[in-house]
């Protein structure tokens, strides 16, 4: 039996939209919100990144990244300080790695109770097959805008950094 797929699409979606609103809502404890602990999160892993790199790491236009970092340097969580040219770069504050921190622990419950349902293996699997489907959909945009382009380039970051994060990573 075929498994249509608009159905498909649409559980993918759904198991996204819930794990999504549980992670929201859970990161308010910390306070946080998912948007926040993912920007956090890129700038943990990409110190002095530009927001048009943090932008593509969270799948956000600049202008929504920008804004958003605006208010997390409001909060006393991020540093924004020259770099070369005209780059502005990107770092944590302490107040910001403990934050983070503290996400991750919201983050690693919230997801392990989403996955709870799949065994090891299967969690295994499931990840395979979207990494398989993320790099399909990458290689197909890279020939619809033809040779040389540079679009969606940002965004071959790969299933980690997604708002989940693998235990101990």
């Amino acid at each position: 039996m075929a498994v249509e797929l608009q159905i498909l699409g649409r559980a993918v979606k759904a198991v996204q939209y819930r794990q999504h609103r549980a992670l929201d809502s859970r990161l308010a404890s910390v306070g946080s919100t998912l948007a926040q602990w993912d920007a956090l999160r890129a700038i943990s892993r990409t110190p002095g990144a530009s927001a048009r790199e943090l932008a593509a790491a969270t799948f956000q236009s600049e202008q929504a990244f920008g804004t958003l970092a605006g208010r997390l340097v409001a909060q006393g969580l991020v540093d924004r300080r020259p770099g070369h040219g005209r780059r502005i770069e990107h770092h944590l504050t302490p107040e910001g790695e403990r934050r983070l921190e503290a996400g991750h622990e919201v983050a690693d419950a919230v997801l392990a109770e989403c996955f709870g349902a799949l065994t090891a293996a299967e969690r295994e699997t499931l990840l395979g097959l979207l990494r398989k489907i993320e790099g399909g959909a990458q290689q197909g945009a890279g020939t619809s805008q033809g040779a040389g382009t540079s679009q969606g380039a940002g965004t071959s970051q790969g299933a980690g950094t997604s708002p989940v994060r693998a235990p101990g990573s």
